[in-house]
């Protein structure tokens, strides 16, 4: 049986299960850490699950920030340092990873209550999160209010790259099951994506072919 929610019926529904069916259905997304560090060298550490490609050249990533109606302290740090690292989730790490979600106050690392450790690479300002198997450090560059409900897309400079290279294929190309790498499932669940495949480059009237099965 096919459930059918109307716009009107979506409105109807308590908050807490309209949040969760909206956050889900639309399929998995990806799982990363955002560690930050504020002028005074507390560091932070939070989950999000909007990290989304800007672009290749120059490289570039988003992420939506709720409204700013109470604090969010990921953003007071970048907009007062201007960096930020992105570090994807593995399985080994969920537990941890979703209770940085807790509202702690400003002055509490999130490093400090959970088994997560930070780890200064370079000259960088921002910590990375120890032994997460892609690291990418990022400078802000703008950001976009989106009028209809009061969030903001973040904008980010890809400054540096560290990533596992058995991740690697000879094209660039990054095969994150290699590394156990999650997706979220709305707010609270977390899953394990295998691959199934991977394709070429399609063209009109041609059939679809596979670069991982060559037989």
């Amino acid at each position: 049986m096919i459930n059918h929610f109307t716009a009107q019926d979506l409105l109807g529904l308590p908050s807490r299960y309209r949040a969760n069916l909206i956050n889900s259905c639309t399929g998995y997304k990806s799982c990363n850490l955002l560690a930050t560090k504020d002028k005074n060298d507390v560091t932070n550490v939070a989950i999000f699950n909007s990290i989304i490609h800007i672009g290749s050249n120059p490289p570039m990533l988003g992420f939506i920030l709720r409204p700013t109606t109470v604090p969010r302290n990921t953003y007071k740090n970048i907009k007062e340092t201007g960096y930020f690292t992105v570090n994807q989730v593995h399985k080994d790490i969920i537990a941890d990873a979703h209770h940085t979600s807790a509202k702690y106050d400003e002055h509490i690392s999130e490093f400090d209550k959970t088994d997560l450790n930070e780890v200064f690479l370079g000259n960088f300002h921002a910590p990375y999160v120890k032994n997460s198997a892609i690291q990418l450090g990022c400078k802000y560059i703008n950001e976009y209010l989106i009028q209809e409900n009061d969030t903001i897309l973040i904008i980010g400079a890809i400054e540096h790259l560290y990533i596992d290279e058995k991740t690697l294929h000879p094209d660039g190309w990054t095969q994150l099951d290699k590394v156990e790498t999650v997706a979220s499932i709305g707010l609270d669940g977390y899953a394990l994506p295998a691959l199934l495949d991977r394709f070429k480059y399609a063209k009109p009237d041609q059939q679809t072919e596979s670069l991982l099965n060559k037989s």
